[in-house]
């Protein structure tokens, strides 16, 4: 069973009286009368995070993911709880210090504030971050509409190249294991273009288990399908490169997750100002499909205008 059937089966039900909730269906919870936006996520040493070699990057890339939460609904996150569950062995005065310091950097980066948490002994080393934000109006998830662009932010797969460094599946020189790595730790939010969102994209959501998973997961109570172009899929010059020496197949890395950008759609008549955004903001936004009648089968469509059988979409958490 994975995550989504384990929710609806179990815990939808518990919801549907409460329109905040969304469905259990979306990124937040989200109450307008309030202007309450809420996120919660749990991340689990050896499933979210290789280890604890490096705490201080460790919460700085666990901060991140969970305020990208908020960024992708078009809600700038305010507060955040925090709360940790480890033992003597992972939480020594070295490692709380570098906590310490590494939270103190991402409340000034991002203009957040920590207002409460837990702590608890525990032998698996864990923590969940609660973000808060205000806001009258977010982007929601299945709010698609037929011929829809759709685009994305930043560029998609350093992180997963990181990740396969750090585990040695990949071997790099030590200026590329460096760029890939911090790429892993360090995702590139981009908390500018948060309230522009809620004047061009109809349904958004953060690229957090891959690509391909997410956009089906955006639209998924919806009768839409979707074509996407591989050779619109932005990345780096640097993830180019293995691609070009064929250490990496460029869908592979694109579908793998762990990017923490904005995957949105937006009518076509909204083209230009998303250029002009782009441009003015200094933030790419690449446009890379459409979406599609739903009678027609989703794909992925290459350079050589053949489609691609994809065998991994991404990542799902299964019970």
């Amino acid at each position: 069973m994975h995550e989504f059937e384990l929710i609806n089966k179990y815990f939808s039900k518990l919801s549907s009286s409460n329109k905040s909730s969304l469905k259990l269906n979306d990124d937040v919870f989200f109450d307008k009368s309030k202007k309450l936006v809420i996120s919660v996520d749990t991340y689990v040493e050896g499933v979210h995070f290789l280890n604890f070699q490096n705490p201080n990057l460790v919460i700085k890339k666990i901060v991140r993911s969970s305020i990208s939460d908020l960024i992708c609904k078009g809600v700038k996150p305010k507060y955040y709880f925090i709360s940790g569950s480890g033992n003597k062995k992972t939480f020594t005065k070295r490692n709380l210090e570098m906590i310490s310091k590494s939270l103190h950097q991402e409340q000034k980066k991002f203009s957040i504030n920590l207002c409460g948490g837990d702590t608890t002994f525990s032998k698996k080393l864990s923590f969940s971050i609660t973000s808060v934000g205000f806001s009258n109006k977010i982007v929601f998830r299945n709010k698609a509409k037929l011929n829809d662009d759709i685009y994305v932010t930043g560029d998609l797969g350093d992180s997963s190249i990181g990740l396969k460094v750090l585990q040695k599946k990949i071997h790099l020189n030590k200026n590329l294991s460096s760029y890939f790595i911090n790429k892993y730790f360090h995702p590139n939010l981009h908390i500018n273009i948060t309230k522009k969102l809620l004047s061009i994209a109809n349904t958004s959501i953060d690229i957090s288990d891959g690509l391909v998973t997410d956009l089906e997961k955006l639209i998924n109570n919806q009768k839409l399908s979707y074509e996407l172009y591989l050779n619109k899929i932005p990345i780096s010059k640097n993830l180019n490169r293995l691609i070009d020496l064929k250490i990496i197949k460029k869908i592979e890395s694109v579908s793998s997750g762990d990017d923490y950008q904005i995957l949105f759609t937006a009518s076509p008549s909204k083209s230009r100002i998303i250029s002009k955004i782009s441009r003015s903001l200094r933030v790419k936004i690449s446009k890379i499909g459409k979406i599609c009648v739903h009678n027609q089968r989703s794909q992925i469509i290459d350079e050589k205008n053949k489609k691609i059988t994809l065998k991994n979409k991404g990542y799902f958490h299964r019970f």
